[in-house]
């Protein structure tokens, strides 16, 4: 007797579709009828078959042999990321303030809170302190574990202060230290390493878990093609066009270094869902977990998701996933946005989101997607109906949330994105895309992509899947019974297509996204080795044939790569900065306030624990407004205001570089262009910056110099000239006796350093950095 097809060889209806055949009598079978050993036969077999369909479904998705590899290529990845990290700078041999100073921007701040608690009486104590900050935006005491994403510091600083607890029980010597002698006419430092090294530890962790990433990413591409030589096709990839696609090894304490490991496992877990025709709950608390843990790290991390929410939606429109199946996934995105609520004290950023948005209009999409049917629109005109609708609804939602959550003034990645799409420009916004790293994608990124035959080989997986989507797709639309082929029955290959269209999009418009791109088409070039998409080739060339022949392929160019990156070798020296933050340090008060550039004030603040008024993490509108007046020292303003509006800040010291009076990374991105650009009104003026470097008085003086830095005392009052040989010296300004009696700490100090200017000339006197 025949039997029916099984379940999961039936074509099955889209999600939702009516179904508009008639349904048919099941006829009896004859030989059941005649025989109850027949029945029993027939029985048997069918539970046969549902055994080893049961049996398939339990049998886990990863052998011990692929975790083997896996583990191999994380601990590969872990050790190139230190020998490229230990190449470039000698981070082994550098001093605790070398480390500090290399941790540079925004780096430099997130390392400061770890700082902070470990070096904190108690744990507990240093969690209080960067929860209550007021060194970061003086005076405003700010929750930076909120504003700054700083779990990955919190849980790392949890660590260190338990295995230093445990190390200090057991008396087990943690690191070791020595004296470093530096070339003239730099003195001798002490460089510790081990797990008793703050920096050591911290940057340990890191490049632990990102080590770990690879080896996930050799599972994943080991699952998404069905073999072994897929994931090992993902891993040589990665390794071969290492320095597109992470700059890890570079900038550790980045968020997208703590973040993106999370993302590749939400989507190995998501991929494992869509594959799947039954999936068990722990799939998908799985999901939401992995999801929160990308959430977490970092503030850009819910566009990402939006991206995929939108990659997603698509599938499902068209019936690539079950209505129930996607119905839980969406549900486990909407809760790991809550638990990330609540985790970040009520972060209203997270509800405000396109993110957000995207997930309350896909439910509101799946709960009227019958009532929409019963309007007898065809098929296409369905899809496209939902698609209009979730576009729409996804944008009008996200800001009127914005607004009555009072958080349309925070830049978010949407907001830089639509200002490089309409080149919209105004002074935030040029800020941001000025820098090289939110630049539009090079030219020679495709080229390097294509010389390790990866660009080539992504194009033509990408191009057999979306010819057999097209294909599904007709097939479905040219008849009414919603059949599709079996070949193209896994949603997973064109959601992995979509997202990779996505990323590309992304790295077009910022070319710090490119993080994203680069490691997905690794992913995706492990489809080669996928049966399902070139079984016809396989048939006919030997498989294992097409895949070593690529490998050396893509080796010629790979290799030459490697040898790059590993040639990159240097010592690390910031000598001027060094001569600053010792002059801070012992030259100022310890709750004297600092305001400069962007990318210096993380360092100041790191290794002198000054307070300062701006930061480079820019996405607050507060901070972009304290900013911008902090930046007017750049522009075409006069003295007086600009000074008015410093001391509105509290602001002690001004830190000028003469690089940013001038520097230009490209036409319209100076300073000076920039603030042209903002305040036209004063574009004839002479700048303000070649003013304050060669005379600061009388608002303003000069209290340290070297290379690159200029320290400018701001003064409530108008500084007065002491002597007419300061005067033809060009070098003294003396700003009145109350404040330098008050700064040098005694009368005897104050009457030493007047008289060595003014007579004597004595250098002596610049030992306290106070009048030269």
């Amino acid at each position: 007797m025949e039997l029916d097809a099984e379940p999961s060889e039936r074509p099955r209806r889209l999600g939702g579709a009516r179904d508009r055949r008639r349904p048919r009598a099941r006829a009896r079978s004859p030989e059941c009828a005649g025989s109850p050993e027949s029945c029993v036969q027939l029985m048997l077999g069918v539970l046969g078959r549902l055994c080893s369909k049961v049996c398939i479904l339990q049998t886990p998705p990863i052998s011990w042999t692929t975790l083997g590899i896996a583990a191999f290529v994380g601990l590969l990845h872990g050790l190139h990321l230190t020998l490229l990290l230990e190449n470039s700078c000698h981070f082994s041999h550098l001093s605790t303030l070398e480390r500090e100073m290399n941790f540079r921007t925004e780096m430099g701040l997130y390392y400061s809170y770890f700082k902070t608690i470990v070096e904190a009486p108690s744990f507990l104590e240093g969690l209080w302190m960067i929860m209550n900050d007021r060194l970061t935006e003086y005076p405003r005491i700010i929750n930076t574990v909120k504003r700054f994403h700083l779990y990955p510091e919190v849980i790392i600083a949890y660590w260190y202060c338990t295995i230093k607890e445990i190390t200090n029980f057991f008396g087990i010597e943690a690191k070791t230290c020595w004296t470093v002698s530096r070339l003239e006419p730099l003195k001798e430092v002490q460089s510790c390493e081990g797990l008793g090294d703050p920096s050591y530890f911290y940057v340990g962790v890191i490049f632990i878990l990102n080590g770990m990433m690879l080896g996930l990413f050799f599972i994943y591409g080991t699952y998404l093609s069905g073999s072994q030589l897929g994931g090992l096709v993902t891993v040589l990839y990665y390794f071969f066009n290492h320095g597109e696609a992470t700059r890890v090894m570079w900038t550790p304490p980045l968020r997208e270094s703590f973040s993106y490991p999370f993302l590749v496992l939400q989507m190995y877990i998501l991929t494992v869902i869509l594959r799947t025709p039954k999936n068990s709950k722990r799939y998908y608390i799985a999901l939401c977990l992995s999801s929160v843990a990308f959430l977490l790290p970092w503030q850009f991390a819910q566009f990402i998701l939006f991206t995929q929410i939108a990659s997603l939606f698509p599938v499902y429109v068209m019936g690539y996933i079950e209505p129930s199946k996607f119905q839980k996934i969406i549900y486990m995105h909407m809760l790991s946005v809550i638990l990330c609520f609540i985790l970040m004290f009520g972060n209203p950023m997270y509800l405000s989101s396109y993110y957000f948005s995207s997930l309350l209009i896909t439910c509101a999409i799946m709960l009227k997607r019958n009532k929409i049917q019963r309007l007898g629109v065809s098929e296409l005109s369905f899809w496209l109906l939902q698609g209009c609708a979730w576009w729409c609804g996804t944008v009008i939602l996200k800001h009127l949330t914005s607004k009555t959550l009072g958080v349309s003034d925070h830049i978010r990645l949407s907001d830089l994105i639509t200002a490089r799409i309409l080149r919209y420009t105004d002074f935030n916004s040029l800020i941001y895309t000025c820098a090289p790293e939110f630049d539009f994608m090079e030219y020679a990124t495709p080229l390097e992509y294509t010389k390790t035959l990866l660009l080539p080989l992504v194009v033509v997986i990408t191009f057999c899947i979306f010819k057999k989507t097209v294909l599904d797709i007709f097939c479905v639309l040219s008849t009414n019974t919603y059949r599709r082929k079996q070949l193209l029955e896994h949603g997973e290959l064109v959601f992995c297509t979509l997202q990779l269209l996505a990323f590309a999009a992304l790295a077009i418009l910022i070319l710090r996204l490119k993080l994203f791109l680069t490691p997905h088409m690794c992913l995706m070039a492990s489809l080669i080795c996928s049966r399902q998409l070139f079984g016809w080739l396989f048939h006919r060339v030997k498989f294992e044939t097409v895949i070593f022949g690529l490998i050396v392929l893509m080796s010629v160019q790979g290799c030459t790569n490697l040898q790059k990156q590993w040639s990159i070798k240097g010592e690390f020296t910031n000598m001027p900065q060094e001569e600053l933050i010792h002059w801070i340090k012992h030259n100022t008060r310890p709750d004297a306030v600092f305001a400069g550039a962007m990318p210096t004030m993380p360092s100041i603040k790191l290794s002198t624990l000054h307070p300062i008024t701006n930061h480079p993490l820019y996405e607050d509108a507060d901070l972009r407004a304290r900013t911008k007046i902090v930046y007017s020292m750049y522009s075409r303003k006069s003295v007086k205001e600009v000074k008015d509006k410093l001391l509105e800040l509290h602001v002690n010291y001004y830190i000028l570089e003469e690089a940013w009076c001038v520097v230009r990374t490209k036409p319209g991105c100076s300073l000076l262009e920039i603030w042209d650009v903002e305040d036209p009104s004063n574009a004839a003026r002479p700048p303000l910056c070649s003013f304050l470097l060669k005379d600061p008085a009388p608002y303003f003086i000069k209290v340290f110099q070297n290379s690159l830095y200029r320290v400018l005392k701001v003064f409530a009052e108008v500084v007065n000239e002491v002597g007419p040989a300061a005067q033809r010296r060009g070098q003294v300004k003396v700003f009145g006796a109350s404040w330098l009696l008050q700064e040098l700490g005694s009368p005897g100090l104050l009457v030493t350093a007047l008289s060595c200017h003014l007579f004597c000339g004595c250098p002596k006197c610049q030992e306290h950095g106070r009048v030269f």
